[in-house]
């Protein structure tokens, strides 16, 4: 017969918490501690159907691995189901909605896409209000994640090099010591089905992995992908790489079976996040659902003697991962490098690297690399490119790669010339699927192709070896900014 709907909203508090996800009634009580989201998101939905907040950013085996069978009550009643989808049929659409689809059908075809800030106008466009925020929120004032670090990139200038022989011009490289078609490659980046609203077939992440399959560029899957390591794995051309990102739990097991797992499935690095140790305030993605309520008129003013409310920012918005219950705030170099080569023989890389300093430290702990990044947890950070500044300055012996504000073919070359073996790059490839699915992947790669290739022939680069610190040069005035698009 299954459950009814009725029953299922008599278990809607943490004492007993039921939830129903794709028709299946699941208790979830003894879980809501371990939810790595923290269990208020879970509260917001206990007693109804969770499937809206549910999809877009859990990959299809959760479930599975986070609940034993006990736990997995059973389907609804086929009665309830069929109300379920009546209602679905009968809501309203959002202005939010409306306003996607509209965008949509109004989106330019590829060949008037000529740079990456094409791409990401298009993306800002057809997103939903909440998973825009989600993709672009940076900490607080964004002051690094979305200014500074692009910024960054304008105060070095070429000396480009003439008469020299660049009609074949090789831009490949090895990564780790894995051949890339470019020196680039997709840094680690959560939650891609965001970009897929109102029902789009396009699935999440899978548009990376067969965009990059094509193109030949590797991909760092991350701890929180929507879709699972096993069915990016399956996806990937038998020749391609995958690397995959931790988010190192405070729980060992959990932690030593995601490295494992990744390793049986034939991921070939591990980069360890080593700057996100707590999760702070991103503001536009806190205000993201009261931006949506606006749109519906349900506004909120205050009363006399309103609680603060303040405890529950982090989980304000249904899209917002508040990850401080499960993130591992006691890293160290002594203890947690020795049991992350204890558990594995994959290359380490320390993802997160933000001065010289640890830069030597990673050096000294033996770690395959280190990745340059300020992840935009902390306001005011230095831009990764000015830490491998300073590092080709001061000690050049120590740095592998670099992440953070990319824009352009050439500012890719300026980090090469520096020293950088590779960039990463995270959210332009989730603008670039949320726009065109896997195609607007395939269109990025071939733009930065282009970009990179003219630059470096202009440079009188015809590898990737050629391309020096002679090359460039770092002014102290104050560089024209870039036009904003926040």
């Amino acid at each position: 017969m299954g459950w009814s709907i009725e029953e299922v909203s008599k278990h809607r508090d943490s004492r007993s918490c039921w939830i129903v996800i794709r028709n299946e009634v699941y208790d979830v009580t003894e879980f809501l501690s371990k939810h790595p989201g923290g269990p208020s998101i879970i509260l917001k939905y206990a007693g109804r159907d969770a499937t809206s907040a549910y999809e877009p950013i859990h990959p299809s085996d959760a479930i599975q691995q986070y609940l034993s069978s006990a736990q997995r009550l059973g389907p609804l009643n086929s009665t309830d189901i069929q109300d379920l989808e009546a209602q679905e049929r009968k809501r309203e659409r959002t202005e939010d909605e409306i306003k996607v689809e509209q965008a949509m059908k109004q989106r330019p075809p590829l060949n008037r896409l000529l740079n990456l800030a094409d791409i990401e106008d298009v993306a800002r466009k057809v997103l939903p209000h909440s998973a825009l925020a989600f993709f672009s929120a940076g900490a607080e004032d964004e002051l690094s994640e979305n200014l500074e670090n692009a910024r960054a990139f304008d105060r070095f200038f070429f000396h480009g090099r003439v008469m020299r022989p660049v009609s074949k011009c090789d831009p490949s490289t090895k990564i780790l010591g894995f051949h890339s078609s470019l020196p680039v490659f997709v840094s680690g980046a959560s939650t891609a089905k965001l970009g897929h609203p109102l029902g789009r077939l396009w699935s999440g992440e899978l548009n990376i992995t067969r965009g990059c399959g094509t193109a030949n560029i590797i991909q760092m899957v991350c701890t929180y992908a929507s879709i699972s390591r096993a069915e990016i794995a399956a996806a990937a051309l038998p020749s391609q790489t995958l690397f995959f990102q931790l988010y190192k739990s405070t729980d060992l097991a959990v932690a030593t079976n995601l490295v494992q797992e990744a390793e049986q499935l034939g991921f070939k690095a591990i980069f360890l996040t080593v700057d996100a140790i707590v999760i702070t305030t991103r503001e536009r993605d806190v205000r993201s659902p009261w931006v949506l309520e606006a749109q519906t008129g349900n506004i909120q003013y205050y009363s006399e003697g309103d609680p603060d409310g303040a405890t529950n920012l982090l989980g304000t918005s249904s899209l917002h991962v508040d990850r401080n219950n499960v993130l591992d705030a006691d890293m160290s170099w002594q203890i947690t490098i020795p049991w992350l080569r204890s558990i594995t023989k994959l290359p380490i890389v320390l993802k997160g690297i933000q001065c010289v300093e640890d830069a030597v430290l990673a050096a000294e702990m033996g770690v395959e690399g280190i990745l340059l990044s300020n992840h935009g947890e902390i306001n005011s950070s230095l831009p990764p490119l000015e830490v491998l500044y300073k590092i080709h300055k001061q000690r050049p012996d120590v740095f592998e790669k670099l992440e953070g504000g990319i824009r352009r073919g050439t500012d890719v070359i300026k980090a090469i010339c520096l020293g950088a073996k590779a960039v990463g790059l995270g959210r332009p490839f989730l603008y670039a699927l949320s726009a065109y699915g896997e195609v607007g992947v395939s269109k990025m790669l071939s733009i930065l192709e282009r970009e990179i290739m003219t630059s470096m022939r202009l440079l009188g680069a015809a590898s990737i070896d050629d391309l020096t610190p002679e090359l460039i040069e770092r002014v102290d005035w104050e560089p024209v900014n870039r036009q904003s698009k926040l």
